[in-house]
């Protein structure tokens, strides 16, 4: 007789918790969007708004992953049910790395070569690739995936006076800075860490003027033209 109570107690307690969970009390009536600059968060809570009104535990995820995939400039996201009746959605945006020159206009893209914008005049503050070669693709032997790769590992101080960077395979790479028009053969992005430090130091020692050449391409023997 006491088992039988205790299961029937458990039995009712299942009950009462999946009625409160269903009821209008839990229904979501608030989303939250988390994490955006670029992409408006209101446009996000708007593609969204069919999940008002549905309780917590019945929101779709999966239709949640097909709204948001309408965005390009998102990345990854992460959804957080909050109870009573809010959910949280942190939005993961592409981060920029490059311009692509293409006819008349420049495209703004992140390392997966996703457009984030699109100008007739070039964006400040990012250089220019120009990956020819396997540039339509993104795999490690691609000259656009070797650029980006070297960009991602260059010191901020040396990045932010990068103006083009050029690749036709991931062995190749090769820059431009800005105001000196000094040029560096970087070769693959292998042992970037220590190029940088010897491009820092060479450029330091020796100076960067218009025509000259700085080969960090062999870390252990670098050479300034």
């Amino acid at each position: 007789m006491l088992w039988f109570g205790a299961l029937g107690t458990a039995a009712l307690l299942v009950v009462a918790v999946t009625l409160t969970a269903l009821s209008p009390l839990m229904a979501l009536r608030t989303i939250d969007v988390v994490g955006t600059s670029r992409v408006k968060a209101s446009d996000v809570t708007a593609a969204l708004k069919d999940q008002l009104g549905r309780p917590l535990p019945l929101v779709d995820f999966g239709a949640i992953r097909s709204d948001l995939a309408a965005f390009p400039l998102i990345r990854s996201f992460s959804v957080e049910s909050h109870p009573p009746s809010t959910l949280v959605v942190r939005i993961v945006e592409r981060v920029p790395v490059g311009v692509i020159a293409v006819g008349t206009t420049f495209r703004l893209v992140d390392a997966a070569k996703v457009t984030i914008s699109t100008s007739a005049t070039r964006p400040a503050g990012f250089p220019v690739i120009r990956a020819s070669g396997a540039a339509g693709s993104t795999d490690a032997k691609s000259g656009f995936d070797a650029a980006v790769a070297v960009l991602q590992a260059l010191p901020a101080h040396v990045l932010g006076s990068v103006d083009t960077i050029t690749a036709a395979t991931k062995d190749d790479v090769t820059f431009t800075l800005s105001g000196s028009g000094a040029k560096v053969v970087w070769g693959s992005p292998d042992q970037s860490e220590l190029k940088a430090a010897d491009l820092a130091a060479i450029m330091k020692s020796a100076g960067a003027t218009s025509g000259s050449v700085f080969d960090v391409s062999s870390p252990h023997s670098v050479v300034r033209k």
